[in-house]
């Protein structure tokens, strides 16, 4: 990264505060994850719905880059999707989250049918898509930048599965080690691309607006899911 400018390092301090105040770390849904605390059946509805936010990842990057008129940037995102979605001779993240369902005790068919996919989590997701499909497409790049914050959650919940929950095989863990290098460079991107083209007052309000949109979405969808398998009300 080049040197900042005023205004862009006054963006980043803030998309960095919006992260350290909202990002879903700090539901009580996660820190049950990290502390060991949730049964078989709650791991196994978050593996289950959060594969509905796996899949629409690709389908929320195809529509930035319909937005986007700029060849350079449709050609620094694009291999988004592939992550995602793989290529011939080369799974990606959707797959690789299938494998983490199996061994978790959820059936790739389970998955892919959305039978356990929850209302809540559905409708966050979908809003998510329709945002980025529908805001200027700097702004949808500043909605990803939840990945600034994920590779810290994704060593921590690495490290939870396999101190915690011994009862999935390691095998199950590839999207997880994945991640913490693939997240660092994608919020590197996704950072670069937000610092250089939210480059007026009202894109640089909207970038922090959307990260504090995305930090919604996620928090809403472990409300659903703490819903449906948190620990019962006293």
């Amino acid at each position: 990264m080049t040197e900042l400018s005023q205004d862009q390092q006054r963006l980043l301090e803030q998309l960095k505060e919006v992260g350290s105040r909202s990002y879903h770390d700090q539901h009580p849904f996660h820190r049950r994850m990290n502390t060991g605390e949730l049964s078989r059946e709650a791991i196994r509805g978050w593996v289950a719905n959060r594969f509905y936010y796996q899949t629409q990842i690709p389908i929320k990057d195809a529509a930035l880059i319909s937005n986007c008129p700029l060849r350079e940037v449709r050609r620094a995102w694009l291999y988004r999707i592939t992550e995602h979605d793989g290529v011939q001779g080369e799974e990606g993240g959707i797959a690789a989250w299938l494998r983490l369902g199996e061994a978790c005790g959820v059936p790739r068919e389970e998955l892919l049918d959305d039978r356990h996919l929850l209302p809540g989590v559905r409708s966050a997701v979908d809003a998510y898509v329709h945002f980025v499909r529908t805001e200027p497409w700097p702004v949808g790049i500043a909605s990803s930048l939840t990945e600034l914050f994920a590779p810290d959650l994704m060593a921590r919940r690495l490290e939870a599965f396999q101190t915690h929950y011994t009862w999935v095989p390691s095998w199950g863990f590839d999207y997880f080690q994945r991640r913490l290098t693939q997240a660092r460079k994608d919020s590197d991107s996704a950072l670069d691309l937000t610092l250089c083209y939210c480059s007026t007052p009202e894109l640089r309000q909207a970038a922090v607006q959307a990260l504090s949109f995305k930090c919604g979405v996620l928090w809403a969808i472990l409300d659903a899911i703490d819903l449906k398998y948190g620990p019962s009300p006293l």
